[in-house]
């Protein structure tokens, strides 16, 4: 797979991402996996409890599909207890993308069907920056699912991950389909 469009602060959120991956959530790795709040060692060999911060992310927004174009808008939110410095949200498509994608920054392609967003800043009770996405597809298709949830969340306890994983279903008529 070819990546066309990459932004530098989606690349920043897949970074971290993939070095908690190959720590395993655990350990040090300098002062950047310990800025999301992986799990400490306080002596060789003993593991003390998850210091992460708790959060509730959610996502609400909506999907629209004509002529083999998607638009999405969407709008991260944070219900707390804790602020976020920053999580990373995921969109999986039931169609393939077309090869070059103009995405908004903050954005990366994660694969033949998956976009990666980040969202900003999540404070207390607050909104993080809203996305805006036109995704052109491989192929016109009558129907695309679209399934958007939490990629990271900065190591955050998120209690109620029901707000923040959607499935929508749109239909090419161009017709807007809110989640």
């Amino acid at each position: 797979m070819e990546v066309v469009a990459v932004r530098r602060g989606a690349v920043r959120s897949v970074v971290m991402t993939g070095l908690l991956v190959l720590l395993g959530g655990a350990g040090s790795a300098g002062s950047a996996v310990g800025a999301v709040g992986a799990v400490g060692v306080d002596a060789p060999g003993s593991a003390r409890a998850w210091a992460g911060p708790e959060a509730d992310v959610a996502y609400h927004g909506r999907v629209a599909l004509a002529h083999g174009r998607l638009r999405v808008l969407l709008v991260p939110e944070n219900e707390g207890p804790s602020p976020l410095v920053n999580a990373t949200v995921r969109l999986r498509l039931s169609a393939e993308l077309a090869d070059r994608q103009e995405l908004a920054e903050g954005c990366a392609r994660a694969g033949l069907r998956e976009v990666v967003c980040e969202t900003g800043e999540l404070p207390l009770h607050g909104r993080g920056r809203h996305i805006g996405l036109v995704l052109e597809l491989k192929e016109r298709a009558p129907e695309v699912v679209v399934r958007v949830d939490t990629w990271w969340n900065g190591g955050a306890t998120d209690r109620n991950p029901t707000n923040n994983e959607h499935v929508v279903l749109a239909l090419d008529t161009g017709d807007t389909y809110a989640f």
